[in-house]
């Protein structure tokens, strides 16, 4: 049996003895591992990258807010990959609920800049605005600095009331489930998760849609135009937010209605695999992609360009055959025309020498 167990401390607040079985902590360790590797190469090349533009677009503004999202986050991924390795926490409660609290704060503040992008994107293909841009970097700076005050100022109130009144191990961390008896807390758990639900539900079904209008107007030859491609992209945003948001929110809704000290090892995976959003600079960064991205293109116009003349020399050659065959149809014509002309001069001299 786990040692997942409600533990009776003689006070009204029962406490959990939250030692993770060595199977999770050794998944979560590696889970980990490779989101702060993987984390840290795509966060180096995409700085490279947006070194390169000045044009502050929106959709510019959203991946430096999200660069800095995954900086701060991945700082806090070796603490994290320490406690799981020794199962033993050594640096206070307080602390233990910054370093939580802000695997949380990157997922929400990541899902918010991905809805940013998404929703710029769409407004652009429908053409219902021009293209927006800040001309001057205060006003950058303002956009961001509102969207995270928004989101500190929810989030650190609740990292320091989250837990208060609870029985606590000192040597142990990310243990919070039991916060969910709390009608209150279950309440708002609800609500967060189906709010991301229905936000990323609407998304998809938009991006399912213009991707159709884009297959539907192109057809055969979709994949070698630029509009393609660019609906590809932001399909890849949706389809990190479904592989690494979704999957917690949809568990959250069961773990808060059916809480259970067993499901909390379960809920930590799910959270681990929240951080894997850090590899989506891997999908934008990177100077081969950037140069590489011109010769496919490249090279697809070419084939569709050698399709298109290869369609052309079919038809030229139908349009020869036909003409051929129209010419021999009016040379028989004409023999047939001849041969009864010379009968009918026949007919007619023999009428005439036997009169």
């Amino acid at each position: 049996m786990y040692r997942s167990e409600i533990i009776s401390n003689g006070t009204d607040s029962p406490t959990i003895d939250p030692t993770l079985p060595i199977e999770y902590r050794i998944t979560l360790v590696v889970l980990y591992l490779l989101v702060f590797i993987g984390g840290i190469i795509g966060v180096i090349m995409m700085s490279t990258t947006l070194m390169s533009t000045l044009m502050l677009s929106v959709t510019r503004v959203s991946i430096i807010n999200l660069l800095v999202v995954h900086v701060i986050f991945l700082f806090t991924v070796p603490f994290r990959v320490y406690y799981y390795s020794v199962n033993n926490w050594e640096l206070g409660f307080s602390f233990c609920k910054v370093i939580s609290s802000m695997l949380h704060v990157h997922m929400y503040l990541s899902f918010i800049f991905y809805a940013i992008i998404l929703c710029t994107r769409y407004l652009a293909y429908f053409e219902w605005r021009l293209r927006l841009e800040f001309y001057r970097d205060l006003h950058a700076v303002i956009a961001s600095v509102a969207i995270w005050a928004i989101i500190l100022a929810t989030v650190i109130p609740s990292t320091i009331t989250y837990g208060f009144g609870m029985a606590t191990n000192n040597s142990q961390c990310f243990a919070f489930g039991i916060a969910l008896y709390d009608t209150n807390v279950k309440v708002l758990n609800y609500i967060i998760c189906a709010v991301v639900l229905l936000i990323w539900a609407a998304l998809a079904l938009c991006q399912c849609y213009i991707l159709w209008r884009v297959c539907r107007k192109h057809g055969n030859l979709s994949w070698v135009h630029q509009e393609f491609w660019a609906q590809i992209k932001s399909l890849c945003f949706v389809l990190i937010m479904l592989l690494c948001f979704v999957p917690y929110q949809a568990f959250r809704i069961y773990y808060a209605c059916t809480f259970w000290p067993g499901l909390e090892k379960v809920n930590e995976v799910f959270l681990a695999i929240t951080a894997f959003s850090c590899f989506d600079m891997l999908m934008f960064a990177g100077r081969v992609v950037k140069t590489g991205y011109p010769r496919i293109q490249t090279f697809l116009s070419i084939s569709a360009l050698l399709q298109a003349l290869g369609e052309l020399e079919h038809t030229r050659q139908l349009s020869e055959r036909s003409v051929c065959v129209r010419i021999e149809e009016r040379r028989k014509r004409r023999k047939q025309k001849e041969e009864l002309s010379r009968v009918y001069v026949q007919i007619s001299t023999y009428q005439k020498a036997t009169v």
